[in-house]
């Protein structure tokens, strides 16, 4: 073991805390599906015995993190606290950095997480392995949204009338032979994209480059953050890069919205320390 890959000699035997360990099982076993168990449910669930699963939740309702009628357990609001005080205040890159990490080294393609500025897409984190494009992308960054796979994603969160108009007011260059311009072309694709889950655009940004985008929601349901991941256009079919990294992607943002969700009203905040 070394002091600087703490990591890497997680699994050994000698630092892996069981009690710990036992005790997240147990925190686990509640779900909003079952709020509220018995000691045999969360024994069960828990795959602990019966004696640890007691020795666990009474401990939890004496530090105030659970409530019981002497019959059930149910956790109280106070588990909202654990890990709150370190993510509220953090900018979407502190949040989605980690993610991000993960998500690229398993596509082995640069990934990016951006929020919708009005009718552009703005860079709020990244992770580069490769430069396809011929502009630096960069935290602030900016793109117009309708010529890019998050921008879509992010577009597709707005009733089709709104979309129409904004696009009508929007300046839509040709950038390459293959961008969309077509008003209602555009309004399609997004349409498409909000209905499918994901937006993959094909060099329409630039030539030579792909690239495929899925939503983040909070807890309303709204779209607030769009990830993405890019690749050069030639290397593979559209259908290949779509079973290639959609399933990686989706689960990037399941992880997100996850994180977001238990944020709640300090959303606004995170957003704002973001722009």
């Amino acid at each position: 073991m070394t002091d600087s890959d703490p990591a890497a000699s997680a699994t050994h035997k000698g630092d892996f805390v069981r009690s710990l360990a036992t005790g997240l099982d147990v925190l686990e076993a509640f779900t909003p599906a079952e709020p509220r168990l018995t000691l045999t449910e969360v024994a069960k669930k828990s795959a602990t015995s019966r004696a640890t699963a007691r020795r666990m939740l009474l401990t939890l309702v004496e530090r105030g993190y659970a409530y019981t009628d002497g019959r059930t357990f149910e956790l109280t609001p106070r588990v909202l606290s654990l890990g709150h005080g370190y993510w509220s205040g953090r900018s979407w890159h502190e949040l989605v950095q980690p993610s991000l990490r993960d998500v690229s080294a398993r596509l082995n393609e640069s990934c990016s997480a951006a929020i919708l500025t009005g009718h552009e897409v703005m860079y709020v984190s990244r992770v580069h392995t490769r430069s396809i494009m011929r502009i630096d992308l960069g935290l602030g960054t900016r793109l117009p949204a309708f010529a890019t796979s998050m921008g879509r994603v992010l577009l597709s969160g707005k009733p089709e009338d709104e979309l129409r108009t904004e696009l009508a007011q929007v300046s839509r260059p040709q950038f390459t032979p293959h961008t969309l311009t077509d008003l209602d072309l555009l309004v399609e694709a997004i349409s498409t994209a909000g209905q499918q889950g994901y937006a993959l655009v094909d060099q329409e940004l630039e030539v030579g480059l792909r690239s495929a985008a899925v939503p983040v929601r909070d807890a309303a349901g709204h779209i607030v953050l769009a990830i993405n991941t890019s690749m050069a256009a030639g290397a593979e079919s559209i259908d290949a890069t779509r079973q290639r990294v959609l399933p990686a992607l989706q689960e990037c943002a399941a992880q997100v919205e996850a994180m977001v969700r238990s944020l709640g009203k300090d959303l606004d905040s995170l957003a704002a320390a973001s722009r």
